[in-house]
């Protein structure tokens, strides 16, 4: 199959689409009539322009109001599909979607617009030109693809097909296994988009709040394995209207389509074994199992720094990298890297950033398969020289400028702090404080990326996406969404922001990017943890006794469990079934990283949404003033 993309899916002009679009890899593109009537060029020059990309355009589009018209509006319909004709004969391409008709005075009946359909592939057959028919889920008499193909199955004309429309099929909850009754070769077309669960009117629901095959909750896959059982095997192409995608950026957004065309075909051929699909051969999404370790970019005087918050979590300096000013703080199966080399991929990104998380290592069931999927899905391979007692770890570049390396267990790999590191000695060993492995790493974002990143990960790895929530900041929302795998070992968190005024927003001004902005690291016993903190120093994050008070009344706490929460500053929640969260916070490193320690008790799988507006505000109060030094 060939992979396309509508051209109203992107922002830009014309010129700036294709070059997006061709970057991307897509074969093809849809010629959307406004991107067309807006651009300074004839049909000619381009349809040229097209072509020079390495495209082909594979549909024009739309042509509305056609079937089933009075006179004299019948007549007029006739002549402007005429007038269509000669443009698409100038741009080069031999297929129009006619979309069924929204219009007020058009009249009903599949015979009548079937009559209409076979007249038009009359006159259609004459200039090499197919037309093809797609119900919108608007329509004024036909909205329902069963009856779009009904009227091309009567229309009865080798130039007249249907073109099918997840959105406007899964939108109306119509079963797509019925599309598999329609014979391939009457599917002329195909366009895919994907879109969140929201009860709105369709037009308006279609309109502004399309995205792409795996970012919504549509069951695009079940509607493309329908598909794909016709023996459909022409174009597959994305029809997305977005406003945030309108005003992102063209190139992104088209590597985002694409990844996502490419990713929905793998799911369907694993799916549908029997059924062929010409997609690219790649393993199939990674088993993940934790992250074996988080890298700080830093420099020598700020890493002193870093190290001593670690130290006061109860975090030894456990190693010295064979070749590199790299050390390897631990506790428990926590592995904390930070890199101060002068030079490498660390120090650009420290250059760029400041401190920061540069590098994720992922625990996958197969470091090179992981590789391998992900350059299949458009994630650039990286690699910097290997030095001496060094491996080579397979990695990726991640979003946000950062590096993900995956470690498996079958080979060298699970060697790798035994080999790329001396044993050293802390002579300030500090009080284990029971942290026992990464609960969950927190990456914070533009709202407008989320989706970019949630298909990053949920392509690549066995995850799955949680609902996406509403965090109140005192000066606006945050969107979080969390990625994760069945049983919890591995989890992200992604946190949109909305504007610079937020405390996510100020993050992402300050650090000049999307990165991770805190460590959530899990113990078992959260007061014996807040105990040994307390000995090696650490100062919590100051909660308002407001917050107790408010706690009580929800819970009808112990007083005395009560009063163990707020002397140590400890944040309570619990869910309906009974589990019980606890979360204990650092203050800022730098302009608003921080880290958290939680303990989960039975059934609770959340991240304490419910203690975040709260945790944000006694966090703005302990943040900075400008000027002063980092802490």
């Amino acid at each position: 199959m060939k992979t396309a993309i509508a051209t109203v899916s992107i922002s830009g002009d014309l010129k700036e689409k294709l070059a997006a679009i061709a970057a991307a890899g897509f074969d093809g593109v849809e010629i959307f009539e406004n991107d067309f009537l807006a651009f300074d060029a004839s049909p000619r020059e381009v349809g040229q322009m097209v072509r020079d990309h390495g495209l082909e355009i594979v549909l024009f589009q739309p042509f509305r109001d056609f079937e089933g018209m009075p006179e004299p509006q019948r007549t007029r319909a006739f002549d402007r599909a005429e007038r269509k004709f000669d443009l698409m004969q100038e741009l080069g391409t031999d297929l129009v979607l006619i979309c069924s008709n929204v219009s007020p005075i058009s009249l009903g009946g599949i015979d009548r617009a079937a009559d209409d359909f076979h007249a038009l592939g009359e006159r259609a057959a004459g200039r090499g030109i197919r037309i093809g028919y797609e119900a919108l889920a608007w329509g004024r008499h036909v909205s329902d693809h069963r009856d779009a193909w009904e009227i091309v199955r009567r229309a009865d004309h080798p130039n007249v097909g249907l073109i099918l429309d997840s959105f406007h099929t899964l939108a109306r909850k119509i079963d797509p296994e019925t599309i598999r009754a329609v014979p391939g070769d009457k599917i002329f077309f195909v366009q895919l988009a994907d879109a969140p669960r929201i009860d709105m009117d369709p037009l308006y629901w279609s309109r502004h709040f399309r995205n792409m095959p795996g970012e919504g909750d549509l069951d695009v896959s079940g509607f493309m394995r329908a598909v794909a059982a016709t023996g459909y095997d022409r174009v597959v192409s994305l029809e997305i209207f977005n406003d945030q995608f309108r005003g992102g950026s063209a190139r992104s957004i088209s590597v985002d389509g694409h990844r996502s065309l490419v990713y929905l075909m793998d799911q369907v051929r694993r799916l549908e074994p029997d059924i062929r699909i010409p997609v690219p051969a790649m393993p199939d999404r990674q088993a993940v199992s934790g992250i074996e370790f988080v890298e700080f970019a830093a420099s020598s005087e700020e890493a002193q720094h870093l190290a001593a918050m670690l130290h006061t979590l109860g975090f030894a300096r456990a190693g010295r990298h064979v070749s590199k000013k790299v050390d390897l703080w631990r506790q428990g199966d926590i592995n904390i890297v930070i890199n101060t080399e002068p030079e490498g991929f660390a120090h650009s990104s420290y250059v760029m950033h400041g401190t920061n998380v540069c590098d994720i290592g992922v625990k996958v069931a197969d470091a090179q398969a992981a590789v391998e999927r992900a350059r299949a899905l458009g994630a650039d391979p990286f690699e910097q020289p290997v030095g001496p007692g060094e491996l080579n770890i397979p990695a990726i570049r991640g979003l946000g400028g950062s590096v993900l390396h995956f470690i498996d267990r079958s080979s060298d790999l699970a060697r790798v702090w035994d080999i790329e590191f001396r044993p050293v000695g802390d002579d300030n060993r500090p009080q284990n404080a029971g942290l026992t492995r990464i609960d969950h790493l927190a990456q914070t974002m533009a709202f407008d990326q989320m989706l970019t990143w949630l298909l990053f990960y949920t392509s690549i790895f066995a995850t799955r996406k949680t609902p996406m929530l509403d965090v109140v900041d005192p000066a606006g929302l945050v969107r979080s969404q969390a990625v994760e795998n069945s049983d919890g070992s591995f989890r992200i968190t992604l946190n949109g922001a909305e504007n610079y005024r937020t405390l996510a927003g100020h993050f992402l001004m300050e650090n000049f990017g999307s990165a991770v902005q805190h460590l959530a690291f899990e113990t078992g016993d959260i007061f014996s943890t807040a105990a040994a903190l307390s000995q090696n120093g650490f100062k919590p994050l100051t909660i308002s006794p407001n917050y107790y008070d408010d706690l009580d009344a929800r819970f009808g706490l112990e007083d005395a469990f009560l009063n163990d929460l707020m002397s140590h500053g400890i944040l309570y929640d619990r869910d309906e079934q009974g589990g019980e969260y606890f979360q204990l916070y650092s203050p800022f490193y730098g302009e608003g990283f921080f880290f958290e320690i939680v303990e989960r008790r039975g059934s609770y799988a959340g991240y304490g949404a419910a203690n975040a507006q709260f945790r944000i505000a006694a966090q703005k109060r302990h943040m900075r003033a400008k000027g002063m030094p980092k802490r």
